[in-house]
């Protein structure tokens, strides 16, 4: 069997619609949307909305790592339209739309922290499975899914805000990665909380990670662990004990599907 998967596709509609060819099975490991794109300001949600010249100054801020100054430009942007959560829920089904018909191969996927699950069953179609939280058998290997980032120990979940992100709490995320039993290939979004994993070189920070899947690869031994998220990873894969651990890439950037033989 052979399997293509994806993570981090961020718009790329194009790419994404080439992504299954020659693949028995195509796994997409989330942030399908491209809300803010720091290649191309005038892209992205933010960037149909406001433009490209306020996406170049609110990519400004957060280079300059000012959470707080980054914020308040943000709110003073949303301020400015008048039902900005209809415009924004608009821009993601528009999205959604274009990625989802571009889903041709047989398809498994979960949700990312850059992703509204909840507006996925509106563009779902035959041949595309959601797989989050689920143990599925594809040609006899058993793949565990598990979506969203979560979040981190002592952190409070955003309220308000017209843009929430798919973080989960610890209780929750943990409560799903927990029930994955009998795994011989895990897909997740976000990775196991090992520092070379998480560590993003370029961004010189530590993304999210996940301690409940380090605990799952100590319980199950899977033979693979494949995640997305950390999008200069400082190691893109390492052997965990018995496990392959393989960060399948930044596909908006790559445009190449990371390939498994099984």
């Amino acid at each position: 069997m052979r399997v293509h998967v994806v993570s981090d596709v961020h718009g790329n509609v194009d790419a994404l619609s080439r992504a299954g060819e020659g693949a028995d099975v195509l796994l997409v490991l989330g942030d399908l949307l491209d809300f803010v794109d720091y290649h191309d300001h005038s892209a992205g949600i933010l960037g149909v909305i406001f433009g490209a010249e306020a996406v170049g100054r609110f990519a400004e801020l957060r280079r300059r790592s000012d959470p707080t100054e980054a914020g308040a430009y943000a709110r003073s942007l949303w301020a400015s339209l008048e039902d900005p959560g209809r415009v924004v829920t608009e821009a993601i089904h528009d999205q959604y739309a274009k990625l989802f018909a571009a889903l041709t191969a047989p398809t498994y996927a979960i949700p990312g922290n850059v992703d509204a699950p909840e507006l996925w069953p509106d563009h779902l179609h035959d041949g595309v499975t959601l797989a989050d939280g689920r143990v599925l058998e594809i040609g006899g290997v058993r793949f565990g899914f598990a979506g969203g980032t979560v979040l981190p120990k002592g952190r409070a979940r955003r309220s308000g805000g017209v843009w929430k992100p798919y973080i989960r709490t610890a209780e929750d995320y943990d409560a799903d990665v927990a029930a994955l039993h009998g795994v011989d290939v895990l897909c997740t979004h976000c990775p196991p909380a090992l520092p070379e994993l998480t560590y993003d070189v370029v961004a010189r920070r530590a993304e999210l990670g996940s301690t409940a899947l380090v605990d799952l690869l100590d319980r199950e031994s899977p033979r693979y662990a494949l995640f997305g998220h950390v999008h200069q990873p400082l190691a893109p894969r390492l052997r965990y004990r018995r496990t392959e651990c393989v960060n399948v890439g930044h596909f908006q950037r790559t445009e190449t599907p990371y390939v498994l033989e099984l």
